[in-house]
């Protein structure tokens, strides 16, 4: 099965199925005969801009459309505690448990300030395209998290 059609099959068990992790997912396209790796999954993930919502108490896999890609950044924005910089990185610190998905949002802008993005429990580590471009990063990275 080709990443076009694997990705449409994505979207059809997140929108049919309440999945609320990667490993779900994996048994749902296993079931549908799909076999792909976690790494391939991963990165389908930040293609599709795949993220985790908190919904009626659990968390969910949701693909977000225009809309909630607005709801998703207030609630990135919310979700950041604070941001700090040093001469070559960038590091956001987040509420327990949602560095991931500050990760991946920022992972989904595909800016090209940011070179790639590491995320633990509550840190997140960008990593700018370019040094000498710290502080633009740092704005646009502000300017994204704001609830507008």
């Amino acid at each position: 099965m080709n990443k076009h059609a694997r990705q449409l099959k994505i979207r059809e068990i997140l929108q049919d199925h309440r999945v609320g992790n990667q490993h779900e997912l994996l048994q749902h396209l296993h079931s549908a005969g799909i076999a792909v790796a976690q790494a391939t999954l991963s990165r389908d993930f930040a293609e599709l801009g795949i993220v985790r919502s908190r919904s009626e108490g659990s968390y969910r896999l949701v693909v977000p459309d225009d809309q909630a890609g607005r709801i998703i950044k207030g609630l990135v924005g919310v979700e950041v505690l604070s941001v700090n910089a040093n001469e070559t990185s960038i590091i956001i610190r987040t509420l327990p448990g949602r560095a991931h998905g500050v990760g991946s949002y920022f992972d989904q802008l595909k800016s090209p300030l940011i070179l790639g993005t590491i995320a633990g429990d509550d840190t997140v580590l960008i990593i700018p395209a370019s040094v000498q471009q710290i502080s633009a990063l740092i704005t646009y990275i502000h300017k994204n998290l704001s609830k507008n």
